[in-house]
């Protein structure tokens, strides 16, 4: 952030013509990494969470104006109140019992914190420059440059893990560990999700709109209509449809209709092979195109991301690593309905479907996704889950239908993906590989 700021105030200046130096102060908040947190010992959570805070406050020219922190458990399960607290009391021990932020920057003058600042100027120059190439950030964002870069970054931080390059404590090594109190009862740790919630929500609905004038509704959406075929500016428009009770699904299915959707480049046509792999990746490609040769074609994965979570990290690590190892891999991002993923799984032919829920609905999503796959004649598709999904939920989900559950401690892509290709071979009532060794 040292580094950032460094960076804004010199472009507003040479680029912008800024001279006033307050108005270049790079103002913003930060969201405390949560990609990092474990499932295994999570109770370790709790120091990585500070030690990343200490990054955002120690030092004036990198102190955030605002702060977000993640809840210990947010690997294991939404988090309570309790634990949003907590979160929230590392913020506040740090900034009324502390006199960090009394101080100016700290690091003034230390010739490492120094070198590593010029590294990252120099490294964030150098992509400027290749963006402004693109033509732009707007042109490097739909040609899936950004998202590739994004998608290839995360997955070589997993191989390092993988290999043991990165320690995570707990994780891939010091993993012994006794029985921690925060997870020894598991029942009432997670904020569980109200299964009445949706239903009372469709009904505070459906009071809202019976208690609106229609002809004001309809009228304000032809206006909007109207601004947005025209090309003309539609927040007058918009206004007007806030003023007459417009929902925002009403507001967005009128411009989609004009517009259609839009869907972002998913950035996992990247491969992560390299030459030499190792002998469990050449075995897992090997499982992979055996069993395709054995079924008739080449194995074809849906990869799912239902509902309104938007955290794709899992599911692109997943999707890339499948199509490695040989799968053929349909995935078109966040967001989508169960009707989108079933109708998806068909149109496609795939053999597998793979979703993943981090937004704690899990349950009521995986039902409607096997209902409406059952609905196309899908029923025998094997279905597997991966997302924050608490230990008492997996049985559920096993009877539900689930083929496969796995959750952020399940850290060893070759392993899921070896154990997805016996799902595979179950369902068409092939013996199986067993254990990738």
């Amino acid at each position: 952030m040292r580094a950032f700021t460094r960076l804004w105030d010199r472009i507003c200046l040479e680029r912008y013509g800024v001279e006033d130096p307050k108005l270049r102060r790079f103002r913003y908040g930060v969201q405390v990494n949560s990609l990092g947190l474990t499932e295994a010992q999570p109770e370790n959570n709790v120091q990585r969470i500070v030690l990343e805070t200490l990054g955002v406050t120690l030092s004036r020219d990198a102190r955030a104006r605002a702060i977000q922190l993640p809840a210990w458990n947010e690997a294991l399960g939404l988090p309570r109140p309790w634990d949003q607290q907590w979160a929230l009391r590392i913020q506040q021990v740090i900034a009324f019992e502390t006199d960090l932020l009394e101080y100016g920057d700290l690091f003034d003058g230390s010739p490492v914190v120094a070198a590593k600042t010029d590294d990252l100027m120099r490294g964030a120059r150098a992509e400027l420059e290749r963006v402004e190439q693109m033509g732009g950030m707007v042109l490097a964002v739909e040609s899936g440059y950004v998202k590739r870069e994004l998608v290839r970054s995360h997955m070589e931080r997993l191989r390092a893990i993988e290999r043991g390059d990165i320690t995570i404590v707990g994780l891939n090594r010091f993993q012994e560990t006794a029985e921690s109190p925060l997870t020894a009862h598991a029942e009432g740790a997670f904020l569980k999700v109200d299964h009445l919630a949706e239903r009372e929500q469709i009904e505070r609905l459906g009071a809202f709109r019976a208690r609106r004038s229609p002809g004001e509704v309809a009228g304000a959406l032809r206006t909007l209509a109207d601004a947005a075929r025209s090309a003309d500016n539609i927040m007058p428009a918009s206004i007007r449809c806030a003023h007459a009770g417009v929902t925002t699904g009403e507001w967005g299915d009128t411009l989609r209709g004009i517009f259609g959707e839009y869907r972002a480049p998913t950035g996992i046509d990247i491969s992560t092979r390299v030459d030499g792999a190792r002998d469990r990746e050449q075995m897992l490609v090997e499982r992979v195109r055996k069993t395709g040769a054995e079924v008739g074609r080449p194995l074809k994965m849906l990869v799912g991301k239902p509902g309104l979570d938007g955290h794709s990290n899992g599911a692109e690590q997943i999707a890339v690593k499948a199509r490695d190892a040989g799968f053929e891999v349909v995935y078109d991002g966040i967001r989508l309905t169960p009707r989108q993923i079933a109708a998806a799984a068909l149109e496609e032919g795939v053999h597998v479907v793979g979703l993943s829920v981090l937004s704690g609905s899990h349950m009521d999503l995986v039902r409607e996704i096997l209902e409406e796959m059952r609905a196309r004649g899908l029923g025998a598709t094997p279905v597997v889950v991966g997302g924050i999904i608490p230990a008492e939920d997996v049985g559920p989900l096993r009877a539900m239908g689930v083929s496969a559950v796995y959750t952020p401690k399940d850290a060893d892509l070759n392993r899921i993906l070896g154990e997805i290709v016996d799902v595979v071979r179950s369902s068409r009532g092939l013996s199986s590989f067993g254990t990738l060794a």
